[in-house]
């Protein structure tokens, strides 16, 4: 929508990916947080400050981008009704997409996809604690998105996951915008998904970068910030990163920051001065966390108990 709509028009629809694509193209899959409607039709939500709307016609470029997964659980993803939702589906599928977070009823919402690569299965979920209405929520024959401010279906669908998965990965919308510091729910929800068997959460929705937590040896990303997005006057928002994950089939994940600076509709690498403010600043406001210089991040608390060499 917006200007970033006016932006793609103007560059192509492959504009948004020309300098990340091939980060993509070198890992096994890839996923974002696709936070608009896709549709032609569709009814504007009328009590919302921002409603999007994006066309289908952009969706063969972000497939040929590498992206193999979405996730729908969000504040957005209705904001052409229902129908749009229902085309939104209908054009990821036509385009061999896969999406989290939002099904034709509560079943389809909270249910995993899965994919298996090098021998590994993987499970991922979508769960959205930002939810502008009730009137969202995935039901019984009710279309929707997969609300968590009550984790009891998300929990339940981590542990069935769990039961069918090597590798369990959730996408959590949730955090208070603009915020350096994850709120006291999001550290809530994401100790009980771990609880249920998730190995790896990643979040989004504050428009800015928030810590890393090691919780009982998993991984949380609170927020990775913004990527193909509009610019606000925040510098806070312009900075990002995509979030490389290294897992095994034990379920074991190393993590790798790489920070990116969000042009209009367009996310860039950032170069090597930046990059090292970034990481030194996401360290900061992590829990026990040390990033290395090329993005690698440790649980500095298992550090901490590790004696080192015999001498």
């Amino acid at each position: 929508s917006g200007n970033v709509e006016k932006t793609l028009l103007e560059n192509g629809y492959d504009y948004p990916y020309t300098q990340v694509k091939e980060i993509f193209a070198e890992d096994d899959y890839t996923v974002v947080n696709l936070e608009t409607p896709v549709t032609f039709g569709g009814t504007p939500h009328a009590n919302k400050a921002y409603v999007y709307k994006s066309s289908p016609d952009a969706l063969p470029a972000m497939k040929a981008a590498g992206i193999d997964a979405v996730n729908l659980a969000n504040n957005h993803s209705m904001d052409q009704g229902v129908e749009g939702l229902l085309d939104t589906f209908a054009a990821l599928d036509a385009n061999g997409i896969a999406y989290v977070g939002a099904g034709s009823d509560s079943q389809r919402a909270y249910a995993p996809v899965y994919a298996e690569k090098n021998g590994i299965r993987l499970a991922l979920l979508g769960f959205s604690r930002v939810v502008p209405e009730v009137s969202w929520y995935a039901g019984k024959n009710k279309p929707g998105v997969a609300a968590t401010y009550d984790p009891t279906l998300a929990v339940r669908a981590i542990r069935e996951a769990r039961a069918n998965a090597d590798l369990v990965v959730v996408i959590a919308h949730w955090g208070e915008e603009r915020q350096d510091f994850a709120a006291n729910y999001q550290k809530e929800l994401a100790r009980a998904y771990v609880e249920a068997g998730a190995d790896l959460i990643v979040g989004g929705h504050p428009h800015v970068v928030q810590g890393l937590e090691n919780i009982d040896g998993k991984w949380v990303a609170y927020s990775l910030g913004n990527f193909v997005f509009t610019r606000s006057t925040a510098a806070k928002t312009w900075e990002s990163m995509v979030l490389e994950a290294s897992c095994s089939r034990s379920g074991d994940c190393d993590l790798r920051v790489l920070p990116i600076y969000t042009e209009l509709a367009r996310p860039v690498p950032m170069k090597e001065t930046e990059a090292a403010a970034l990481l030194k600043r996401i360290e900061s406001i992590s829990s026990e966390v040390r990033i290395l210089a090329d993005g690698t991040v440790q649980n500095a608390s298992s550090l901490a108990d590790d004696p080192g060499p015999s001498q």
